[in-house]
């Protein structure tokens, strides 16, 4: 692999940010992580029922009473905000945040709740998503903004649906760097093997290049098998100080490093279309972490589609730009391969429910504790989660680190 960007090479002016936030973050671990009851097709409750849930099962797991959460931090497409999950939760927060960056907003608003948990401002911060993205579909949903830039330059061109914008953005890096059908096809058959080893997983047949390649059309490039599923899920994940951890149920996980970055909302801003702001949340959380590629165990990016996998791994720096294609080739990614990626079977083949960024945290820690099972990565100490909002819009980048 490369070599990961080191502290020299940010901007001199980031150079202290970078190592007081380091200190700050040490103060803090995440302590427990879990899914809601039910995750896939699961029309018999209610988004509401699957925050909750995925909040307790991770306060379960990290032996954490309900009693002593006293920040609430979640983001929803629709309705929902930690005020109406902290009435029905029965908890009073001292320390709020609904921060809305599509996938990524979980993996950014992490940072902020280490950060305040590391300031002091509050103990015990508890993360939850719940949606139903699958037994939701067809309903009724808010309208655009008339005078927003999307409903009125995107829209009226039939661009507002995320396949189409994503397939726009794939051609241009197929037309540039001449990727192509199979190479993004090895990322799907990767990722599936992977699901097949998770039994929470909903897609565990198994699946070959030539399946992707006959699979019908979504939108051109896009074969059926190069989208992301579309379920029901909910899940958690709780931080809480150094001292506080030590008493916990399972070891910690600490967070290293984090970062954040967005440079557009609708596609037509974006600053160049084979690119993400990976790039500059990337490299920032790696040196505040210290850490350089080659010392990553794992690797946990947003799949919305199989694009998505390539052009971030291009982006933060695992492999030259343009080179995503042959990088992910002869099933580099897959169980057994040299580059473990989207280990639980990713939003392609495990779960996604329309915002898939909680779960990508999920499986770190997971991986990190040894937790896994089968599809458990040997000695993995070191993991790097990577989420994306948006039409390839913002990224939160994270870096774990188990004792």
């Amino acid at each position: 692999m490369p070599e990961a960007m080191h502290e020299e090479r940010i901007h001199p002016l980031e150079k202290l940010d970078i190592r007081e936030k380091r200190e700050l973050l040490r103060k803090v671990a995440i302590v427990g992580v879990d899914e809601s009851d039910e995750i896939g097709i699961v029309p018999h409750k209610s988004a509401l029922q699957m925050h909750a849930e995925a909040a307790r099962n991770a306060l379960a797991d990290a032996g954490i009473d309900k009693s002593e959460v006293d920040a609430l931090l979640t983001c929803s497409a629709g309705v929902m905000s930690t005020v109406q999950l902290a009435e029905y939760l029965g908890i009073i927060p001292t320390y709020t945040d609904t921060t809305m960056t599509g996938g990524s907003s979980f993996a950014i608003q992490l940072e902020h709740a280490a950060l305040a948990i590391a300031a002091g401002v509050c103990k015990v911060a508890v993360i939850t998503h719940g949606q139903r993205g699958h037994s939701d579909r067809g309903r009724g949903r808010p309208a655009f903004d008339p005078w927003a830039p999307a409903a009125q330059f995107e829209a009226p061109y039939y661009m507002g649906g995320a396949a189409g914008q994503y397939a726009l953005a794939c051609m241009r890096h197929m037309h540039e760097y001449g990727t192509t059908h199979e190479q993004l096809a090895e990322i799907a058959v990767a990722t599936r093997k992977w699901a097949m080893l998770n039994p929470k997983a909903m897609m565990r047949e198994p699946l070959t290049i030539e399946d992707v390649l006959s699979s019908r059309w979504v939108v051109y490039p896009f074969h059926l098998y190069d989208c992301c599923l579309v379920t029901d899920a909910g899940g958690a994940v709780v931080l809480t100080s150094a001292e506080r951890a030590r008493d916990c149920r399972k070891p910690p996980v600490w967070v290293l490093g984090a970062a954040t970055s967005h440079t557009h909302l609708t596609l037509t801003g974006m600053p160049d279309l084979t690119q993400t702001p990976a790039r500059y949340s990337g490299p920032r959380a790696m040196a505040m972490a210290g850490i350089r590629h080659e010392d990553i165990d794992v690797v946990e990016v947003y799949d919305s589609f199989t694009y998505t996998v390539l052009v971030t791994l291009e982006e933060l720096g695992f492999c030259g730009k343009g080179e995503g294609g042959p990088f992910v080739s002869g099933q580099r990614t897959a169980p057994g391969g040299d580059f473990p990626l989207n280990t639980n079977g990713g939003g392609l083949s495990y779960t996604h429910p329309g915002m898939y960024g909680i779960f990508p945290i999920i499986e770190a820690v997971r991986q990190l504790r040894g937790e896994c099972g089968q599809r458990q990565v040997p000695g993995a100490k070191l993991a790097l989660v990577n989420a994306t909002g948006g039409t390839l819009s913002a990224t939160g980048t994270l870096v774990l680190g188990a004792d």
